[in-house]
């Protein structure tokens, strides 16, 4: 019985408490009516000169920090680079900086307008669980941009080769490195890859090698065509004396005499140096009569239109250049 009763009680009280709501959902607003209009206008100056004054001086207040935050991050990047810190740990770690005190500031807006911290970390939290499986690629970057920061394969400003793409690595970021090619293309290369994959760092080393190769005919004194590679090496001011240049036989090819030079400059002279001695050796060896051999053929064309062999004339001589050294003669069916 008492159990009975009490279910009755119950079953009384949630009959009351949905007859409640449900007059209360049956009270309609009535928008038409002025005097409601009236109130809420009240209502909203009320807000406007109470809460919404202190959120807009809010708001300007955390711009104003945020515009404080660029200027001082980058007073300090310079000042870093003035005493001579590395450009790359310098521009990473000030950019991490500032990143994480505009979040702060953020952070204090919203604990000022009435959000709670707490909440918003628990959204994050819950947020970074699905992206982390959704971008999975994006967190090898974001590890690959770690390890290039750690090791320093390279740093801004040198010139690399990798993943297909050549050129000055121009700026560092924790997801993806710019490298801006010589005709000022810019390729942005993901550190995942980057950081797994063969770089090769032509600006590592203060010094480089320049190596070129010069066919000369084997008719050709190749003795005389070294002794002027190696005095056009040495009117050059850029390249060193010691290592001395050097200039020897490394080749005997199908139609020419390869003479490999080697010579020794500053990596920032490289490309000076490569030019400079092709022109000038091509220069001296037209003044010396020595001849760089090129691939040609010879093509005979002779007439098929004539019966007898006697009356064929002589073949007209064609020359022609191709990627062959070998002479061919076209003869007529029979």
């Amino acid at each position: 019985m008492f159990s009975i009763n009490t279910a009755l009680i119950r079953l009384m009280e949630e009959t009351e408490t949905t007859e409640t709501t449900t007059e209360e959902t049956t009270t309609s607003v009535d928008l038409t009516s002025k005097d409601w209009w009236l109130g809420k206008w009240e209502d909203l100056k009320e807000w406007a000169t109470t809460k919404g004054v202190r959120y807009l001086l809010a708001f300007f207040v955390m711009l104003i920090c945020l515009k404080i935050i660029d200027l001082v991050c980058k007073r300090f990047y310079k000042r870093l680079i003035k005493r001579q810190a590395d450009a790359t740990i310098s521009k990473v770690f000030v950019g991490i900086a500032s990143k994480a005190l505009k979040l702060v500031v953020f952070l204090m807006f919203l604990a000022y307008i009435g959000i709670e911290t707490a909440s918003v970390s628990a959204i994050i939290a819950a947020c970074s669980v699905g992206l982390g499986l959704a971008v999975q690629g994006a967190l090898s970057n974001f590890a690959g941009g770690i390890l290039i920061i750690l090791t320093r394969p390279f740093r801004i400003g040198d010139y690399i080769e990798a993943q297909g793409k050549a050129g000055t690595v121009e700026d560092i970021h924790l997801f993806y490195t710019e490298v801006v090619t010589v005709d000022n293309v810019i390729n942005m290369i993901p550190n995942g890859i980057l950081a797994n994959g063969v770089i090769t760092n032509k600006s590592m080393k203060d010094t480089r090698r320049v190596d070129e190769v010069f066919p000369i005919s084997y008719d050709t004194d190749f003795a005389k065509a070294e002794a002027i590679i190696i005095d056009i090496c040495k009117k050059n001011k850029l390249v060193f004396t010691d290592p001395a240049p050097f200039c020897r036989i490394s080749n005997y090819g199908d139609s020419s005499i390869d003479l490999t030079c080697r010579v020794w400059v500053k990596a920032s002279d490289y490309w000076d140096v490569h030019f400079y001695l092709l022109e000038e050796v091509k220069k001296a060896f037209d003044l010396n009569n020595i001849e760089i051999p090129y691939n040609k053929m010879d093509l005979y064309v002779i007439n098929k239109n004539q019966e007898a062999p006697e009356a064929i004339e002589a073949p007209k001589k064609v020359s022609v250049k191709k990627s062959t050294t070998t002479k061919k003669t076209a003869t007529s069916k029979k």
